[in-house]
């Protein structure tokens, strides 16, 4: 028997690994229905997406039109919330799109700028319509990132490694620049320089963030999502350090996001916000 106050989910992006795992989660949870599948994969339109998902045939074709599903979400008895993990180049598009129409979008996908970030919070907040972006759906990432700040009162020195799939499209992480962010915010500038550095091949130092943070990013085959905060000071070295197994690790933290972004009027930018 359906659930008339479950909350409809689209997922765009359903052909890929976090597509897959998070059309599991949603038709798992009682509180969630699945009401559209979005994938530009050719071979796979047409198919049942719980069938591509692994978990039993739902009756949800995937389509590749995501405007025409967002319609089907809003036609529901309670609004839509769209989960996209789909790639850095049409998340703008898409996010803006939901919003348009209406549907709350939970945003997994990584590679927004801070001027695109800027642009959807007020396009949201002028809509009075909810959006959670999240670097990271882990909710070990966000303690790991709150020790970082609570370390960050002690040492000067800090650098950060983070590691991927060598399918990810954008570097560094998500994840890595939001953990920048975060310790530049407390107004400290970190790493004082104690010699003129010279690389002798560009980049060998990695990219600077926030506060003269740097980030190095790393891109394997045999990797999911990993990352180090490194703080050194004389005589020891503080890490911190985080790495997932399986996709499945994020699935709570996104179960949340779909579940608070039907209360939230306007953007938020990172899980920590809603927990």
């Amino acid at each position: 028997m359906v659930n008339e106050a479950a909350i409809p989910v689209v997922v765009n992006g359903a052909g890929g690994k976090m597509g897959r795992e998070v059309i599991k989660v949603v038709a798992e949870a009682k509180d969630t229905l699945l009401v559209g599948a979005v994938d530009l994969n050719p071979d796979l339109l047409g198919r049942d997406a719980g069938v591509i998902a692994g978990c039993g045939e739902l009756e949800v074709p995937i389509v590749n039109d995501l405007q025409s599903i967002l319609v089907v979400a809003t036609q529901e008895k309670v609004q839509g919330v769209m989960v996209d993990f789909t790639h850095p180049d049409g998340v703008y598009e898409n996010v803006r799109s939901a919003i348009a129409y209406g549907v709350r979008p939970v945003v997994g996908t990584t590679g927004l700028s801070p001027e695109q970030i800027k642009d959807l919070a007020d396009f949201a907040e002028k809509a009075s319509t909810g959006a959670i972006i999240a670097p990271n759906f882990s909710i070990g990432v966000i303690l790991m990132q709150q020790a970082a700040i609570q370390a960050s009162k002690y040492f000067d020195h800090v650098e950060i490694i983070e590691l991927h799939h060598n399918q990810k499209a954008d570097a560094p992480s998500g994840t890595a620049i939001k953990t920048a962010q975060m310790l530049a915010e407390l107004g400290k500038t970190y790493n004082p320089p104690s010699v003129e550095e010279t690389e002798k091949l560009t980049g060998a130092r990695g990219s600077i963030g926030d506060e003269n943070i740097r980030i190095h990013s790393v891109r394997l085959p045999g990797l999911i999502a990993h990352q180090e905060i490194l703080f050194g000071s004389p005589g020891q070295i503080y890490t911190l350090r985080h790495d997932t197994s399986d996709r499945a690790s994020f699935m709570p933290g996104v179960l949340l996001a779909i579940r608070k972004v039907t209360e939230l009027k306007s953007l938020v930018y990172g899980l920590e916000k809603i927990l």
